[in-house]
């Protein structure tokens, strides 16, 4: 019953190392405002959407209001980030193969906006996988909520709970979950794991 299970890929951890493009962006945010950045930091952001990070990143800092001003800064940032071209992770490509082999569809659901994926999946060497790619700014609410994943399914013409999403974080995980998709979770910091265990 293979052909019956969807993967949804999100671009965060399971295919292209983009995260620490997203972590040196974030901390050199973090510096500029007199804050170190550490795992603890990244947990207030990792898998959020630019306007959620924003949104941390004002709360943390005490600047209420400063949330759009600071998801813009680190929107550049990224985006400086994401231009030097980031590499797929081992065994991405091979896992995607394998599947489309199989005759299981497979998408891309990203809290990330469209052309972030875009630079990253083409100078990953992966864009071509990808028929269905839905991103931040294709659905109304981002992570946690489940429109990331209900879109890509929906495309996919795809049954959420049966379906499996790869998940680095634990905002995707609430989103997956959200849409009753099967997660199997792919942490992409130390912190997260532990987190994960206790």
């Amino acid at each position: 019953r293979a052909r019956d299970v969807t993967g949804v890929q999100t671009c965060a951890l399971p295919i292209s190392e983009t995260e620490e493009a997203w972590t040196r962006a974030e901390a050199a945010i973090f510096r500029e405002h007199g804050h170190d950045f550490g795992p603890e930091h990244k947990q207030i952001l990792i898998g959020s959407s630019l306007a959620s990070g924003g949104e941390a990143m004002a709360g943390y800092f005490g600047l209420p209001g400063a949330g759009p001003a600071l998801a813009a800064e680190l929107a550049s940032l990224v985006w400086q980030e994401l231009s030097a071209g980031s590499s797929a992770l081992p065994g991405a490509r091979d896992l995607a193969e394998i599947l489309l082999r199989r005759g299981t569809p497979i998408a891309v659901a990203s809290n990330s906006p469209r052309r972030f994926v875009d630079a990253a999946l083409g100078s990953a060497g992966l864009a071509d996988l990808f028929t269905v790619i839905v991103c931040a700014d294709d659905v109304e609410h981002a992570k946690p909520a489940p429109d990331l994943y209900v879109t890509a399914c929906a495309l996919l013409a795809a049954r959420p709970e049966r379906s499996v999403a790869f998940e680095d974080s634990p905002t995707g995980v609430a989103s997956a979950r959200a849409a009753r998709m099967f997660v199997i979770g792919v942490p992409s910091t130390p912190e997260t794991v532990r987190r994960a265990q206790s």
